[in-house]
């Protein structure tokens, strides 16, 4: 490795690690606000049907506008301008809540914070991918997903401890405006080292910009997959339901999920970096894998399916992502992760609409059913996508 590649090597962990950091104090805020909204809404004088409306809605606007944000930031090259406004945005929504008398107005903010991530993600995500290439995709996005999931977990931690302190909502807004401002302060550090990340990235000058037809096929897997992927809020519902857990050790089971998740980001992200796409012939399997133990009527069998869950999760926020930076040119890349998550949470929502139905009305067979039908039906789309002489952009 010559001098330069060793600038580039070290710029690039830096960079990394930053971002991390961002996502961290970002995902603290806005998880901790996520774990009390629907409680919150409800004091303000929300219907239940109110709030399942709201938190649909919120999700969708999460995801769909991620489509266009990913192409105005490849059209305009302003990856830095979307970012920093999306997470001004999205975290700076959340301490507002505080405020707030109706929930007509906090369900806005709630709608804000969404639009604030789905703002920034595209962006987001294409400058990681510029230092990815330095360090490793799969370790990388690894690593982000890690200290995101991190963020994840402290942020209703705060929460519990705040509530339990105070027993007051509105102080618990107030408290996250801590960590929203620590990510802005992050944000802007790693603005003002890094104003061009692009150039972390040697890349020849791309032939064609479309996205190559492995791109649509590994689309198409991804979709299918995330479809037969049941929601958490599914599965605490047949905990309850069935007793399976006692009620309070639900989230204490959430929060096992997200703890596995980090570290299967970590481990698989390096594993990625070794075999490629190959690794994800695994998320099928394990997917099904995890449904045939969350759907019984056993303790034991919920944890360890709530494990291999949170393994999947794991692997859909890291190295999933990570393969769309091998598949796409430097001036799609933003594009192409618009597009990504756009359908991932397109087909989220329609896969989790489907099991939530057929759970209600087919039973646990039928929803299991759908489960094995969908992951399937995503293998022949990801084997088409993997190919055996590397991972150049066609």
């Amino acid at each position: 490795m010559n001098a330069t590649h060793q600038t580039l090597h070290t710029k690039a962990w830096q960079f990394v690690v930053l971002v991390g950091v961002v996502s961290l104090f970002a995902d603290m805020t806005y998880e901790g606000a996520r774990s009390i909204t629907g409680q919150y809404l409800a004091l303000l004088g929300a219907s239940a049907t109110v709030i399942g409306i709201v938190a649909g809605l919120g999700e969708f606007i999460g995801y769909a506008f991620r489509l266009l944000a990913g192409t105005i930031a490849d059209k305009t090259r302003r990856y830095w301008a979307l970012t920093l406004l999306g997470y001004a945005v999205n975290v700076t929504a959340v301490p507002a809540l505080a405020l707030v008398g109706r929930w007509e107005t906090a369900a806005s903010l709630m709608f804000a914070e969404r639009f604030g991530k789905a703002l920034r993600t595209p962006a987001r995500d294409a400058m990681l991918s510029y230092a990815a290439s330095q360090t490793g995709r799969g370790i990388a996005f690894g690593i982000h997903e890690a200290l995101d999931q991190t963020g994840a977990i402290l942020g209703p931690i705060l929460m519990a401890i705040v509530l339990q302190w105070r027993n007051d909502y509105r102080f618990g807004f107030l408290t996250l405006l801590a960590p929203a401002l620590l990510t802005l302060l992050v944000l802007l550090i790693a603005w003002r080292f890094y104003p061009q990340p692009q150039h972390l990235e040697i890349a020849p000058t791309a032939s064609s910009t479309a996205l190559p037809r492995r791109f649509w096929r590994y689309l198409v897997f991804a979709s299918l997959a995330v479809a037969g992927f049941p929601h958490f809020q599914l599965l605490a519902y047949h905990f309850k339901v069935t007793a399976c857990l006692p009620e309070a050790l639900i989230p204490a089971a959430f929060g096992l999920a997200m703890a596995t998740d980090a570290i299967a980001a970590l481990a698989m992200g390096r594993w990625f970096d070794r075999i490629g796409l190959t690794l994800l012939v695994a998320v099928p399997l394990i997917t099904f894998a995890a449904a045939l133990a969350l759907f019984t009527h056993l303790s034991a069998s919920a944890w360890l399916g709530m494990i291999l869950w949170g393994i999947v999760m794991g692997a859909q926020e890291s190295v999933m992502r990570a393969a769309i930076a091998e598949m796409a040119t430097r001036e799609r890349r933003a594009s192409a992760y618009g597009i990504f998550n756009a359908a991932y949470g397109l087909a989220w929502l329609l896969g989790g609409t489907t099991m939530g139905w057929l759970y209600d009305h087919h039973s646990v067979n039928g929803l299991l059913t759908f489960i094995a039908l969908m992951q399937i039906a995503s293998l022949p789309f990801l084997f088409s996508a993997i190919k055996p002489e590397g991972w150049e952009v066609q």
